[in-house]
């Protein structure tokens, strides 16, 4: 089985911020902000160790997403 974070980083590279929030909320049992927060922070993190892995600049990642 797959650790939950490799699924979690998949969501995020992959812009599905929502099933990632999803899983944060289950897995932690964060709050929604709780959970928003700790995608942002996992997002930051990704951004550092696997800059290629994103197609879109941090100015346009989730464009259209609104909490």
């Amino acid at each position: 089985m797959r650790d939950i974070w490799d699924v979690v980083d998949d969501h995020i590279v992959a812009e599905r911020i929502l099933p990632a929030i999803v899983i944060m909320r289950e897995q932690f049992g964060d709050t929604i902000r709780e959970a928003i927060d700790r995608v942002a922070e996992r997002y930051e993190h990704l951004r550092e160790v696997r800059p290629n892995d994103f197609t879109k600049p941090r100015e346009e990642y989730g464009r259209g997403f609104y909490s």
